[in-house]
């Protein structure tokens, strides 16, 4: 990541094809190590390539990619229900309230932020 981060920085300070020793020269700068084989495999992979049109494909890529949050479909999957779905809402509703009063009754008379 560390040699991407420092292609993208040398082409944001004006190179459209920035070298390897561009790239050393950037992450010397704050003190990384480099390791010619990942900079030479960046710069063959990068190779004649508009950086534009590289992270607009990569973007592409990360939107298909799952990013959790299963437990949100599954709280909204209940109340998507049909059009007679109020009188449950409701029920669900009244139980999760005593469900708090419950979970306030397991601080032992004291708490930790008080």
């Amino acid at each position: 990541m560390k040699v991407v981060a420092a292609f993208l920085l040398a082409v944001l300070s004006g190179k459209a094809c920035p070298t390897s020793a561009d790239i050393k020269d950037i992450l010397n700068s704050v003190g990384a190590e480099t390791e010619n084989s990942q900079i030479e495999l960046l710069l063959k992979e990068v190779n004649g390539k508009d950086v534009a049109e590289l992270i607009a494909v990569g973007r592409e890529k990360l939107a298909s990619v799952p990013s959790g949050g299963g437990g949100v479909a599954m709280a909204s999957a209940p109340s998507a229900g049909g059009g007679g779905g109020g009188a449950p809402a409701a029920e669900s509703k009244k139980e999760e309230k005593k469900e708090e009063k419950e979970e306030s009754d397991d601080d032992m008379g004291f708490s930790l932020f008080e």
